[in-house]
């Protein structure tokens, strides 16, 4: 067999390993998927009225403030899962598999690879879960047309990889799965920190900075736009840069590591 074969089918074997380790332990993925839900319903119906009426000018709009935070909470599920990868490459280093299988005659570089296809995998899922509570709440997409969407489906793909391979590289550097967790724990506070919530236009100055230069602010606004079918402006090239650079990166940094990695 070719190289590359041989890199595909031990990439395979470690993406079926790493499915089912998140078969057979549900909890992880379950508990961080609660977030995004918990929020998406506590911000419709206990803060739905008030905050469409601050967006809005006085008018309380249920309904528009669905559309306008559906799109952060997309983003902020894929955040939340993807803790569970630095967590999950976490435990692979400290218990020992990964010293096995570097005595093994597998190809390096298909241990990562496993955990970042499986990642994006988890990912889609959890974010179509998320959408399907969105959509049986009231969110709907009527503008968007159906290139639209498939870029909507790409932006998703895209940020899941870079944050994957960001929190691939944070498991490796923790010395533990509570370290890891703890690393990273931006991927779910930076969109707390973004647009997700609230229009940019009304926050004070001296926060305002924080939630524009960052990643998560340009990939929401693209993503808005594209399924409410709305103007994205630069946005859209900033998020894509976000997500390029992100992922090269994240890549560089968790081969390093892994390479030199002792334990």
């Amino acid at each position: 067999m070719s190289t590359l074969a041989l890199a595909v089918r031990d990439s395979t074997t470690m993406l079926r390993r790493n499915l089912l380790h998140a078969r057979r332990y549900p909890s992880l993925t379950l508990n961080l998927l609660l977030t995004p839900i918990m929020l998406l319903l506590l911000f419709v119906y206990v803060f739905g009225d008030v905050m469409s009426a601050g967006i809005g000018g006085g008018q309380a709009d249920r309904s528009a403030y669905i559309a306008y935070l559906v799109p952060g909470l997309l983003l902020m599920t894929i955040g939340s899962t993807t803790i569970g990868t630095a967590v999950s490459v976490s435990n692979d280093m400290t218990e020992g598999i990964i010293a096995r299988f570097r005595t093994m005659a597998i190809h390096r570089g298909s241990v990562l690879i496993g955990h970042v296809v499986g990642s994006v995998l988890q990912s889609v899922a959890s974010v179509l879960l998320v959408g399907a509570v969105a959509v049986a709440i009231g969110f709907r997409s009527t503008d968007a047309t159906a290139l639209e969407w498939l870029a909507a489906f790409g932006l998703l793909v895209l940020f899941a990889l870079a944050l994957t391979w960001i929190a691939v590289g944070m498991g490796l550097i923790s010395p533990n799965a509570e370290a890891a967790s703890n690393n990273a724990l931006p991927l779910i506070l930076l969109p707390l920190l973004s647009s997700a919530f609230v229009p940019l236009d009304a926050m004070p100055g001296w926060f305002r900075p924080i939630a524009e230069y960052q990643p998560f602010t340009p990939a929401i606004e693209t993503l808005r736009g594209l399924l409410l079918g709305t103007e994205i402006g630069s946005n859209g090239w900033l998020a894509l840069a976000w997500c390029v650079g992100l992922a090269v990166l994240g890549y560089f940094w968790s081969a390093a590591k892994f390479n030199t990695d002792p334990r």
